[in-house]
């Protein structure tokens, strides 16, 4: 009977040590380390404790499995002799029983519940013991690192814990959609990590929509293109508008225009900066900030203009559309009675697909709606003609014989 009363108690213990290592794991696993690091930045020691446990990961997995296999095998050797001097030689089937149920039940699945749902606080409360076990088991744990070496050399595995940009939009989306962060932060940050890999080609204004003007246009007219179109800044040409030689400002055609009473036009220009289609917005920024401009033309592998770009439309893919007081407010995507949408036909086509649900077109190399409906069907499409993709029926419901000014998306009906 005495054995008993000394072997039920160790059990039990063993049994909560069990769990200790178990939730201890969970939660160094999945802590939030930017939350510990503002944490600890408070001031919080416990926190900053922990976060320098982290830092070490395997030595700590290291630490926590050899812990948790300890207790585990000392528990079931212990419930062995126990249950055998119960019952007999039945004692080890019972043993074996009541330990998978024991250790499952309170060593693994309730344990590990918890700390999941409370990370940080556990490793927190866990750091100390934790930091005592791996200074005693310096040596064991520089074995298993060795040993890991050998592993990775052998197998060839690379270590790849960075964090690539697809990952981060998922982070986010999680974050927005457990609360933690609001509709328009998450979208701001998603434009953020996806800036650096945008090109100028996917949102500058082509050059069919391009107001410009000759060189050779009286100042009257000039006068006219900016009361009436409300532009600050309008590209001036010379011959054709694939030979662009600067912009004019209407600061400047005013100022003069105010004080001298008489324009030159040519002499007021501002000097042009010339980017190729494929140029990053990123890039394209830091060209703007160094040459202290806020318009640049982009050009074809032939040298003629593709379009336009400016510092608006670069802030206009960090931060959403912006209008001024003069802005006549559209939307490139607007909702039918129907259910189904319409979409202009400059509208981007990654972003209306990622919008809309639609699979990606991984075979074509068009960046807008219409663009894309031309080069799928070979023609410029008339109005009413369209084709089917990805469970969606796109069609023209606006055109001209040069290009396709608004479509309509639908989804098709499953017979």
């Amino acid at each position: 009977m005495s054995n008993f009363d000394y072997r039920a108690p160790a059990l039990v213990l063993l049994v909560i040590l069990s769990a200790y290592f178990s939730a201890t794991e969970t939660a160094f696993s999945g802590v939030n380390k930017i939350r510990l690091k503002n944490m600890a930045a408070d001031g919080n020691k416990k926190a900053a404790h922990a976060l320098r446990l982290t830092e070490n990961f395997d030595e700590l997995l290291s630490t926590v499995l050899i812990g948790n296999n300890i207790v585990n095998i000392a528990a079931s050797s212990i419930a062995t002799v126990l249950f055998t001097s119960l019952f007999g030689d039945a004692g080890v089937t019972v043993a074996t029983l009541v330990m998978t149920v024991l250790l499952l039940i309170f060593s693994e699945i309730t344990p590990k519940s918890i700390a999941k749902e409370v990370p940080e606080s556990f490793a927190m409360f866990s750091a100390p013991v934790i930091s005592l076990l791996q200074t005693l088991l310096t040596p064991v744990n520089w074995l298993f690192t060795q040993w890991k070496k050998v592993i990775a050399k052998l197998l060839r595995v690379e270590g790849g814990s960075a964090i690539t940009d697809d990952e981060l939009i998922t982070i986010v989306d999680e974050a927005q959609n457990e609360g933690g962060i609001g509709e328009n932060q998450g979208e701001l940050i998603r434009s953020a990590i996806e800036f650096n890999d945008l090109e100028v080609v996917h949102i500058l204004t082509p050059r069919v929509d391009i107001l410009a003007a000759e060189i050779d246009t009286p100042p009257e007219k000039f006068a006219s293109l900016f009361k009436n179109n409300h532009y600050s800044r309008i590209p001036v040409y010379k011959g054709t508008i694939d030979n662009i030689v600067g912009i004019l400002h209407e600061r400047d055609f005013y100022e003069k225009l105010y004080f001298d009473k008489a324009v030159d036009i040519p002499s007021l220009l501002i000097s042009v900066e010339y980017i190729p289609k494929n140029t990053k917005i990123s890039e394209l920024l830091r060209i703007f900030q160094h040459a202290r401009c806020h318009m640049a033309v982009v050009i074809d592998e032939f040298g003629g203009t593709v379009g336009i770009i400016t510092m608006e439309d670069i802030l206009e893919e960090l931060v959403g559309e912006i209008w001024d007081e003069n802005d006549v407010i559209t939307s490139e995507i607007e909702r039918c009675g129907d259910g189904g949408y319409i979409v202009a036909g400059v509208a981007s086509l990654s972003k209306v697909f990622e919008i809309m649900e639609i699979e990606e077109d991984e075979e074509t190399e068009a960046v807008t709606v219409g663009g894309w409906l031309t080069e799928r069907m070979g023609k410029i499409p008339a109005v009413g003609e369209g084709i089917s993709f990805g469970g969606y029926r796109i069609s023209v419901s606006e055109a001209t014989p040069k290009r396709v000014l608004h479509v309509k998306i639908i989804k098709e009906s499953v017979e």
